[in-house]
């Protein structure tokens, strides 16, 4: 193996790259507020350069592999984070984050270079391996506040959920290890996994990731910690954390767990009737617009996993897109409830009475993220709702489908409450006007053309499909 072989790693060496420009920043630069448009056009430069020059491949003995799907799966997070950084650079300026600035940069990379690790997996090892590279940054950037204690208290339940969620996950691994006395997905493809000690490995391995991606039961954790975090660190967590885990989740069941389809359609048709409902339930019951919006991401997660039951081509190409309309919706919605914080520290859905006549652009924003999310055309949540149920649809999944749309009248009319505050609900005194500085008009600009583009703009699905057909 020669250099040109680390090539391959394109998107890991160079966010660790960056990571060490910004650590001598740190050092170089006097004025701190100057590392924060110096992050993010050395991030938006990674981005761009992501979609050029990759190779396909596998190195360290086929530990990290690497293809034209992977590749996909890293460039649609590189664009949510680059989203993230531009909405977080008003909250970063405040007084009592000025002399940490570089801090929220170089964890935010960190924790993004585990995740492309964990996608990039070619063995169980390696996946772990990425899995707490990217959770022990996270849990400091929850705590990233520590004035406040409900930080701090976010960041503890986050390491320990995170804890038990890897030794449930490690003890499925373990018993496949003894299995099979190997960890590579390439050997695992060739075995026979009807044994019921494999399946109960599996149920251990999908637990533990459940944790992750926020399946109901193992969702208990997300409302409390989305609620501490600072608000771009849970629009982090509810976007490229969870997005990550989806990938590998579903890399995972269309390959190396292909054979047990029998076995996880069940599992994941339970889970997604759970987990959309309760979901959509507990949502209609939160005044905290960041509770609001954790529910709404659990709920969420339930849809996704009706792409995942079409055990196909087809349906790994609709969870990859909706992932993608996902991440431009759900960051309109984020960045919204980040910029009224950072301005006022209100974060009651009650505090958004009557926004729409002061801040008439924001509320039309986040009306449009809502609609989006709520699957309303021709927004692009509705086009990747109904690709999902098109993919549920092939494998005569039509009660969970039906389950499905009333899950999504349930999540209209929550969506319409916060819609309701802002625009029709009385209020004498309602948030007054907010100036947002150039770098969040740019992250809203960016999400409201994807909230409209992606789903008009046929090539992108097709594009996705055509990649997905590879794995």
């Amino acid at each position: 193996m020669d250099i040109s072989n680390f090539i391959i790693m394109k998107h890991e060496l160079l966010l660790t790259l960056a990571t060490l420009i910004l650590l001598i920043a740190e050092i170089a630069m006097n004025d701190k507020k100057r590392i924060i448009p110096f992050a993010i056009i050395l991030f938006g430069l990674h981005t761009i350069y992501g979609f050029f020059g990759n190779l396909e491949g596998e190195i360290f003995g086929g530990m990290y592999q690497n293809s034209a799907l992977i590749i996909l799966m890293k460039n649609i997070l590189n664009i949510g984070v680059f989203i993230i950084l531009l909405q977080a650079s008003t909250w970063l300026l405040k007084e009592e984050n000025k002399a940490r600035i570089s801090e929220f940069f170089i964890l935010l990379f960190s924790t993004l270079i585990g995740m492309n690790f964990m996608i990039s997996s070619g063995d169980f090892l390696m996946f772990y391996l990425g899995l707490e590279l990217a959770t022990i940054p996270m849990a400091a950037l929850v705590a990233y506040n520590t004035h406040d204690a409900k930080s701090s208290e976010s960041a503890l339940k986050l390491i320990m959920s995170a804890a038990f969620s890897s030794a449930v996950m490690l003890f499925g691994v373990s018993l496949m290890y003894g299995q099979f006395g190997s960890l590579y997905f390439a050997d695992l493809l060739a075995v026979d996994m009807s044994a019921p000690v494999t399946i109960l490995a599996f149920i251990m391995f999908i637990s533990g990731l459940a944790f992750k991606i926020s399946l109901v039961p193992f969702h208990f954790w997300t409302a409390d910690v989305y609620e501490g975090a600072p608000t771009n660190v849970t629009s982090y967590l509810s976007v490229i954390s969870k997005g990550a885990a989806i990938f590998i989740f579903s890399i995972l069941l269309f390959t190396v767990f292909k054979s047990l389809v029998s076995v996880w359609s069940d599992i994941l048709y339970i889970l997604a009737v759970l987990t959309m409902t309760i979901g959509n339930l507990f949502a209609i019951r939160q005044s905290n617009i960041k509770r609001f919006l954790a529910f709404s991401s659990v709920a969420q997660a339930g849809f996704i996993l009706l792409g995942l039951l079409g055990t196909n081509e087809l349906g790994m190409a609709t969870v990859i897109y909706f992932v993608l309309i996902y991440v431009f919706t759900n960051l309109a919605a984020f960045g919204v409830v980040a910029s009224v914080e950072n301005a006022t520290n209100k974060v009651e859905i009650s505090d958004y009475d009557g926004l729409y006549h002061t801040n008439p652009n924001m509320s039309l924003l986040m009306m449009m993220a809502l609609f989006s999310l709520a699957g309303i055309p021709p927004l692009a949540g509705f086009f990747g709702k109904f690709f999902l149920f098109t993919a549920a649809a092939q494998n005569g999944y039509f009660w969970l489908i039906l389950i499905a749309v009333i899950n999504v009248t349930i999540s209209l009319y929550y969506y319409l409450m916060v819609v309701k505050a802002m625009f029709i609900n009385k209020n004498d005194n309602p948030i007054s006007r907010i100036e947002n500085n150039l770098y969040t008009k740019a992250s809203f600009i960016i999400c409201l053309v994807g909230i409209f583009v992606l789903g008009f703009y046929s090539s992108i699905f097709e594009y996705i499909n055509s990649v997905s057909i590879g794995l």
